[in-house]
């Protein structure tokens, strides 16, 4: 089995159950469970276009226990997100009903065009961090040297990311 750190985020349509959705379908993977869920988060938008400056995303992280291997993986996320309602035009950062962008797959390190890990950008979104650090403080992404905690608690507390009451 191996770990797998997934950020999931939403932005359109009612994201609470589109995130609570993506949740129970990760936990429905063959050989796969949910070895912990962070609470959610409340985040202002990050490289975003202009246009969506003002979009307030939903985001949580999720680490999964797997027997999939990482490519397996991969393609179970992108058609959960598919089935989620997730229309891929082109834009990148736009706003989307569902994101699950795959973080780690244990200590596996790929620039491949469709497979890059640990994902390129993660240590630098608070948004990402954040949830993670709460669930997993001593977490390393491969490569890296600091853990989740301190990562996160080098990063600037802007663009702001706000931990919701759970309901």
């Amino acid at each position: 089995m191996e770990k797998a750190v997934l950020s999931l985020g939403s932005c359109m349509g009612d994201s609470r159950a589109l995130l609570k959705l993506a949740e129970e379908e990760l936990s429905r993977l063959p050989d796969t469970r949910v070895a912990a869920q962070a609470p959610l988060y409340e985040t202002e938008a990050v490289d975003v276009p202009d246009k969506y400056a003002g979009t307030i995303f939903l985001n949580t992280v999720v680490v999964l226990e797997t027997a999939l291997p990482c490519d397996d993986l991969s393609r179970a996320i992108h058609a959960i997100e598919d089935r989620l309602g997730r229309v891929r035009t082109g834009e990148r950062h736009a706003p989307r009903t569902i994101d699950i962008d795959l973080i780690a797959y244990g200590d596996v390190r790929s620039n491949r065009d469709d497979l890059r890990l640990p994902h390129p950008e993660a240590a630098r979104r608070r948004f990402v961090m954040e949830p993670l650090a709460e669930i997993w403080p001593d977490f390393v992404l491969p490569g890296e040297t600091r853990t989740a905690a301190q990562i996160r608690d080098s990063l600037p507390l802007s663009p702001a990311v706000r931990q919701l009451p759970t309901s």
